[in-house]
């Protein structure tokens, strides 16, 4: 099993940056491809990014590109989003996500969960 361990969150004006990191226990991390999802109060979970496994290849939702960069340090087990041109579109609670799976791009992709960290973007 995993345990994901979200932070970095925070309140922020928009057009500013923040970086979210997610710590995960265990030391199989490196077999785990991450993602990043967002919720919005009364919205569903959304897709932000992933990054793949082995491959590292990355994967971002329309939202996120072009201004969020996920990347990922197996040594310190850590996945992280940076956040560029934050909008007040971006507020939400911000959760990573572990799978094994080929899918990448919605929630029942993934086996673990953190507890998400929240953002908001004042205007």
């Amino acid at each position: 099993q995993v345990q994901l361990v979200e932070s970095g969150g925070g309140l922020v004006q928009a057009g500013g940056s923040l970086r979210l990191s997610c710590a995960a226990s265990g030391r199989t991390f490196s077999s785990y491809s991450m993602g990043w999802f967002r919720q919005a109060p009364g919205k569903e979970r959304e897709f932000v990014a992933a990054n793949r496994r082995d491959v590292f290849d990355t994967y971002y939702g329309d939202s996120a590109k072009g201004r969020f960069t996920i990347s990922r340090a197996d040594a310190q087990n850590t996945v992280y989003l940076q956040m560029n041109g934050l909008k007040p579109e971006d507020t939400a609670v911000y959760y990573c996500a572990a799978t094994r799976r080929l899918g990448l791009r919605y929630p029942s992709d993934y086996d673990y969960w953190g507890q998400g960290t929240q953002v908001t973007v004042s205007s």
